[in-house]
């Protein structure tokens, strides 16, 4: 990371040196309750070569992708959080329903941190910058929820969804419903199925969804001038279904299309056009030519 440039604090432009920074410290509040979760879902797929079936392993893609795929970056990211296109409500709830069976948190609580990491982008205020560190940056910030709050606020920027008796009651329960997965995984296919179908499936998850927080700040290019380390990253694009063309989501945040070039896949994009096209998804965003000319480098 030697000679990447960063911004430190917020409302400063200067640039400083990735090596000189000195990592923004977390709240010592540890998140004891999360880090046991995810502890024991990192121990469970060391159970996997020995579990293996090709049923399992099927079971693990096909949930890793609907999860993935219309839980968190069609309805938690663009849908939830940036407004980029309008769903029915029947289906914009059973989208971010199918989010909370990713295990990355109730649609609330990701929102708001998502919407903190655009306000305060890779400044001391941001939840998950790579100025505090790379494995800061990918996953270790989640285990210190308090220092969210501390650093952000209170959940101040995501009255829309706290408005709404349905994502308030997915707050308060939302560690009922993948349990309720797991029971019926061990029911249908026994203690293989909860290694594959549970743990594999969900560190997939949650790792390709970090990869964005932390690899897409740090490699890859940059073609808009954004004023932050965002960066497109191909090879991330293919594995979290074009989430990984960071730095035009950061150019037009409001943008339901990541993936803005054709050759640029963006698997997210694919399903919200069909969508619109048998009047699913209204009101989609993507950035005119004028508002592409005023962000170029």
């Amino acid at each position: 990371m030697e000679g990447t440039k960063i911004r430190a604090i917020e409302g400063d432009e200067k640039t400083h040196n990735i090596s000189k920074i000195v990592p923004v410290a977390p709240s010592n509040t540890l998140d004891i309750f999360h880090a046991i979760i995810f502890f024991l879902l990192h121990s469970l797929c060391l159970f996997a070569p020995f579990t293996f079936s090709w049923d399992a392993l099927c079971l693990a893609l096909v949930l890793n992708a609907v999860c993935t795929l219309f839980g968190i970056t069609l309805s938690y990211h663009r849908n939830l959080t940036h407004k980029s296109f309008k769903l029915p409500k029947w289906l914009e709830y059973t989208f971010a329903y199918i989010g909370l069976h990713a295990l990355q948190g109730d649609p609330i609580w990701w929102v708001s941190t998502h919407r903190y990491h655009h306000k305060f982008t890779d400044t001391v205020k941001d939840p998950h910058s790579p100025i505090a560190g790379f494995w800061h940056s990918h996953i270790i910030w989640a285990f210190y929820r308090k220092n969210i709050i501390e650093k952000c606020g209170n959940y101040d920027n995501v009255k829309d969804l706290e408005m709404q008796a349905y994502y308030r009651f997915l707050r308060r329960t939302h560690y009922v419903h993948p349990t309720a997965l797991g029971v019926l995984l061990y029911a249908l296919g026994g203690f293989p199925y909860i290694v594959w179908g549970m743990a594999v499936r969900t560190i997939l998850d949650v790792h390709t969804s970090s990869l964005v927080n932390s690899v897409c700040h740090i490699w890859g290019h940059q073609a808009w001038k954004t004023g932050d380390l965002s960066r497109n990253n191909g090879l991330i694009a293919l594995i979290s279904f074009g989430e990984g063309w960071h730095n035009n989501h950061h150019a037009f945040q409001f943008s339901a299309r990541h993936g803005l070039e054709w050759w640029q896949i963006d698997v997210t994009w694919y399903v919200i056009k069909l969508l619109e096209r048998i009047g699913l998804a209204t009101d989609v965003k993507v950035p005119s030519d004028l508002q592409k000319q005023k962000m170029l480098l």
